[in-house]
């Protein structure tokens, strides 16, 4: 049970409910993550914000990858199993391909170099190395995709770190991080 309540739409702050009615709308469902961050108007806010906007950062596949890696990580059951319903099911990875995510690695080469760098900027809480750095740019991404890299593995930091104090109740098929991929 989470630890912190999560209101139901109709109990949610007045300010929140047109961004759950939005996230509802569509997605056809309104998690439990986007309704325990309702609680905070400006916390809503500030996570739809930054999801719709780094949406046109990168592509799905990468995006998803990046978040499965990060909330391995992190530790994050609630976004692990989030991103592995996504990726199976929007980004249309294959479930081999998402246990690879887990371990911060990839079979596309290139997509293999951002979820390393992204895996290691969450390790390292972006203290990465020279040859990180160099590894990811040797793989074609120019520099305004690495600061979108940072960027996804930042916004999934914000949802790991929300659902990991909460113990959000998880409505998406379990996934755990501490079982092997």
């Amino acid at each position: 049970m989470s630890r912190i309540t999560i209101p139901t739409r109709d109990n949610a702050p007045a300010a929140s409910q047109p961004i759950l009615d939005a996230v509802q709308a569509q997605l056809g469902v309104t998690p439990n993550l986007f309704r325990l961050v309702a609680l905070s108007p400006a916390a809503l806010s500030a996570m739809s914000g930054l999801s719709g906007a780094l949406a046109k950062a990168l592509d799905v596949k990468t995006r998803e990858r990046l978040a499965i890696a990060t909330a391995q990580v992190n530790g994050c059951d609630y976004c692990l199993s989030a991103h592995t319903y996504l990726g199976l099911n929007l980004a249309k990875l294959s479930p081999e391909e998402i246990a690879l995510n887990r371990k911060g690695a990839s079979t596309d080469p290139r997509a293999d170099a951002a979820v390393r760098f992204g895996a290691r900027v969450a390790e390292t809480r972006g203290k990465v190395s020279a040859a990180d750095l160099a590894a990811v740019k040797l793989a074609g991404f120019s520099e305004a995709q690495i600061i979108e890299i940072i960027a996804v593995v930042a916004e999934n930091f914000l949802t790991n770190l929300i659902n990991n104090v909460a113990e959000t109740d998880i409505d998406f098929p379990v996934s755990r991080t501490a079982e092997a991929a």
